[in-house]
């Protein structure tokens, strides 16, 4: 039945009609709900939450995805039969835009963010990063989707902003290794990529480790800082490993330090390979 509903919505989105929500059921939901709703629609098939969507204006900055609601749903014709899952792990809300943070099998297993900006009650743009789900815990046995769910500290979510954007600006970009203390709670700090361990002791022996194979990381510009209460966002550019990548790092603030860090890396596809013309970055500086 599953499949049936699949493939009803890969007709929809490509025809650009169908049973969409009704005007009453899309203004009852926040804007945090409508985004799960429609990342759950990729397993589910449910095509009621295509309607939280405005077809005439969605935006696709995915590079391989084409634009439009049609090119979401040639990317879903593309995907093996009853293959996806989605398991949405955290979603906040910040203005316009929602963020989630999310388990996926989709073309095998994956950790994303998704970023939604919407406009009067729809979705009218959409980013993302995505890479391979780690097949092991990190050094100090947490995975890259475990740990605090939580939202609190909402009365203080611009000075949490703050910290994180001079923290990504002074530490990432400019790399004032000498300053992380001011920003980070000492062996507190809980890390979730993959190959760190927790700590300042943990993420030194990470730096320390990636010189000395002559791995490099570097922060070019900071995108777009995003938040609600103690959880921020932050969408960077630069390279890894000396390939163009995109850095998505979710922290965790608490009593004005930085307690707990997510990411996810993706490697910049390149030009050439884009099928849309929107930029991976596109419009979120504005």
């Amino acid at each position: 039945m599953k499949s049936i509903s699949i493939s009803v919505l890969i007709a929809t989105l490509l025809l650009g009609s169908g049973a969409f929500a009704n005007e009453e059921s899309t203004m009852s939901l926040s804007n945090s709900e409508k985004a799960v709703a429609l990342l759950n629609a990729i397993e589910t098939g449910d095509q009621q939450a295509l309607g939280y969507v405005d077809a005439a204006r969605y935006t696709q900055h995915n590079l391989a995805v084409a634009d439009g609601l049609a090119g979401f749903g040639e990317l879903l014709q593309t995907l093996p039969e009853g293959s996806a899952k989605v398991k949405v792990v955290r979603a906040f809300e910040d203005g316009d835009f929602v963020f989630t943070h999310t388990d996926y099998n989709f073309f095998g297993p994956k950790v994303g963010f998704d970023l939604f900006r919407f406009n009067d009650g729809k979705i009218v743009e959409h980013w993302d990063n995505l890479a391979p789900k780690a097949e092991q815990p990190n050094p100090s046995g947490r995975t890259q989707l475990d740990g605090s769910t939580a939202l609190t500290d909402l009365t203080h979510t611009e000075a949490n902003k703050a910290l994180v954007t001079a923290f990504v600006q002074h530490v990432l970009v400019n790399a004032e290794y000498d300053k992380l203390g001011r920003f980070i709670d000492g062996e507190q700090y809980l890390q979730h990529n993959s190959m760190i361990a927790d700590g300042l002791s943990g993420l030194a022996q990470a730096i320390d480790a990636m010189k000395a194979q002559g791995i490099s990381m570097v922060y070019h510009k900071n995108h777009k800082v995003l938040g609600q209460g103690n959880f921020v966002l932050s969408i960077s550019e630069g390279a890894f490993a000396g390939e163009p990548t995109s850095f998505y790092d979710l922290f965790r603030v608490e009593n004005g330090k930085i307690v707990e860090h997510w990411d996810v890396l993706e490697t910049l596809l390149p030009e050439a390979e884009w099928k849309n013309s929107n930029g991976k970055f596109g419009n979120l500086s504005r």
